[in-house]
């Protein structure tokens, strides 16, 4: 009798669909995910743009946009479960000294500046609250975002199972393909940290 496989742990990783996924949802996708654990999986992804652009957004929920770079952003497709919630992917708030000038770095875990906030052990912070928004519409906020609108989810074994059946290639998150690359080149750019093209895959490569 085998022993049992040890659990693995793949948050803050990537999972890059193999061409034999095909479910529209995934189809070429990258995902970050956020949470990983014997209870499942929540993740965003990340190469899916809608044709909402961020100023459309923030006119639905009555919030003005003062953040110029922000304007013609779209928003993206974050997975399939509550499409109607935005998730707002941003790296980690940094607390300032008194002046507003310098940065501190906390001795000990603080709470997010922001009311419902997942802090990702090792990566990114996902906010789901209000105030994150209001704090972009006044100019201020994260420097580096992405928003979306719904996630992705899987129950308990079931990216696990996924895996096995070669359906993901994972690989450590690289925070520069999410805010810094091009949507259309995030594929491959994700491929490309595991030293992999898209021309060399096949379903029948296994995950790494």
């Amino acid at each position: 009798m085998s022993s049992a496989a040890a659990p693995i742990n793949l948050t803050n990783h990537f999972l890059i669909a193999m061409p034999g996924l095909e479910d529209a949802s995934f189809s070429r996708s990258v995902v970050y995910v956020c949470e990983h654990s014997e209870r499942g999986s929540l993740g965003l992804v990340i190469n899916k743009p809608s044709d909402m652009a961020l100023k459309v957004l923030f006119d639905k929920v009555d919030l003005p946009l003062k953040r110029d770079d922000l304007m013609q952003t779209p928003v993206f497709r974050g997975g399939p479960v509550q499409t109607d919630r935005g998730f707002v992917l941003h790296e980690p708030m940094t607390f300032k000294d008194d002046e507003g000038n310098q940065p501190v770095k906390a001795t000990e875990p603080v709470e997010s500046v922001y009311a419902s906030t997942m802090t990702i052990p090792g990566g990114l912070e996902m906010t789901t609250s209000k105030d994150v928004l209001e704090a972009l519409s006044m100019g201020a906020g994260p420097k580096k975002v992405l928003v979306s609108l719904g996630y992705s989810a899987w129950g308990e074994g079931q990216l696990e199972s996924e895996l096995s059946e070669n359906s993901w290639l994972t690989v450590d998150a690289d925070r520069s393909v999410i805010f810094d690359t091009p949507v259309e080149q995030r594929y491959d750019k994700a491929l490309s940290l595991l030293g992999v093209e898209a021309w060399m895959l096949s379903s029948d490569l296994g995950h790494a």
